[in-house]
């Protein structure tokens, strides 16, 4: 029997890819997993690790001997802004996986923009067959990323690779090889380059409702693509959901390819899903593999008990 103490596992993921996930992680350590019914009363208090998505609240009140706090997603928001915390390492999940994920989304979504494919699926529809004349190239549409973290960065070098000119920007200054970047006192400059935005950020109180009429209304409209157009697979937090339907309504955004809102599961009723300039997908940009996640912190633990640091620990300050 081991003699490590137990990881709890608290994930509002889909019930059957945790089991199936579960049956060949931690090999050498006791798992609590929350999500079976009959670990609901049982004491947690001897649990060192916690790997959590939108946990039970109650959770850090009775894991009391938690050593360190891994988050399901590489969002940490679910976790900073909805519970009181012990004073421990947050870690992000970084994988390769779900980075390529996320660009592999963002790549998708600026090339349907970039070959009209919100024309042609409405043509498609209407059974008419018409080329669409005009057609840019990647090298003539400049798209801006904003986050430049691990996701950010990969969506960035992919994005050239398509051809596209692409500019990024962060909050605070970043220099990356081949990239030319902007920070937060250029983010006018940044804007005004820009013919698709696309949004990466964490959610913290300075990215809050950053997406709104005010930053739309400073993009680029004069470019070739006609119009400036959104993209956002970063937080829905980070967006002024009414704005931005007011914008795309008026023409203020061109169109905008959205995975994430301010409400999730997004309403029935929000007019995002009927209109006919907007791509809805259901936060699946980058959905965690929970295989990957249980490796990562796996991965993570060994380093811990070997007498080296976490990586990818969260500064609250920053929120990321």
């Amino acid at each position: 029997m081991s003699d490590k103490r137990p990881v709890v596992i608290d994930l509002r993921f889909a019930r059957e890819t945790v089991v199936s996930a579960l049956r060949s992680a931690f090999p050498d350590r006791p798992v609590i997993d929350m999500g079976d019914p009959a670990n609901a009363d049982r004491d947690i208090s001897d649990a060192e690790f916690a790997i959590v998505w939108k946990p039970d609240p109650a959770l850090f009140r009775r894991a009391t001997g938690l050593k360190a706090i891994f988050s399901g997603g590489a969002g940490v928001d679910h976790i900073l802004s909805a519970y009181e915390l012990p004073d421990l390492p947050i870690v992000r999940f970084v994988d390769r996986s779900l980075t390529d994920r996320m660009s592999e989304w963002v790549v998708w979504q600026c090339l349907h923009h970039l070959r009209n494919g919100i024309a042609y699926a409405g043509q498609q529809r209407e059974n008419v067959w018409n080329e669409i004349a005009e057609q840019p190239e990647a090298r003539d549409v400049t798209v801006g990323v904003m986050g430049l973290g691990v996701l950010g960065a990969d969506a960035v070098r992919k994005l050239k690779v398509m051809g596209f000119d692409v500019i990024g920007w962060s909050r605070r200054a970043k220099s990356i090889a081949g990239l030319e970047t902007f920070d937060a006192a250029d983010l006018d400059a940044f804007l005004g380059r820009t013919d698709i935005l696309v949004g990466l950020l964490p959610l913290t109180e300075d990215t809050r409702g950053i997406y709104d009429r005010a930053l739309f209304s400073k993009l680029r409209s004069t470019g070739a693509l006609d119009g400036p157009i959104f993209l956002n697979a970063g937080r829905g937090g980070s967006q002024n959901e009414a704005e931005l339907i007011e914008c795309l309504a008026d023409g203020t955004l061109k169109a905008a390819s959205l995975d994430v809102f301010e409400h999730e599961p997004l309403v029935t009723d929000s007019p995002l899903w009927s209109m006919p300039n907007v791509i809805v997908t259901p936060h699946a940009a980058a959905a965690s593999d929970v295989r990957a996640l249980f490796r990562h912190v796996e991965a993570q633990i060994a380093r811990l008990e070997s007498g080296k640091p976490l990586e990818f620990v969260v500064d609250r300050t920053s929120g990321y």
